[in-house]
């Protein structure tokens, strides 16, 4: 079991999430609020951060990059998640230090697939501009 820290302002999505999750049998800890984020993360101590692009307040982007210059979480694996892809989105998540990014809607599948990928060290496949299957979320 992994402990997960899930970053989203979406009530919606943030279930589906967690949800997801922990029906693969890991400890989801939501965070509705980005402001919140790094403080969360040093207390739960996650084996993989999750985050949303698009918040209020602290945008993804800033989210992860505050992660990757904290000592203690600089090596946790962080999945980034949106709804607006845009060319040139990839290359600049990943250069905030994204290890994997995938498009909203999801494919629970591949998020799952993902977060495995994630969680057992290895670089996963092509994700980003990733289309709905069986369950979506939403911006």
């Amino acid at each position: 079991m992994a402990r997960i820290l899930v970053v989203e302002d979406n009530a919606l999505n943030i279930k589906l999430f967690c949800d997801l999750l922990r029906a693969h049998g890991h400890e989801a800890e939501p965070v509705t609020d980005s402001r919140e984020a790094l403080d969360a993360a040093r207390r739960f101590a996650p084996d993989l951060v999750i985050t949303d692009i698009q918040l209020p307040h602290v945008s993804g982007i800033e989210l992860i990059q505050m992660l990757r210059a904290d000592e203690s979480l600089q090596a946790v694996p962080i999945m980034a998640v949106t709804a607006y892809a845009a060319q040139g989105d990839d290359e600049r998540i990943r250069a905030a230090g994204a290890s994997a990014y995938v498009s909203k809607p999801i494919s629970v599948a591949r998020f799952a697939e993902t977060v495995e990928q994630l969680l057992e060290g290895g670089a996963p496949a092509e994700v980003q501009n990733e289309s709905g299957g069986p369950a979506t979320g939403t911006a």
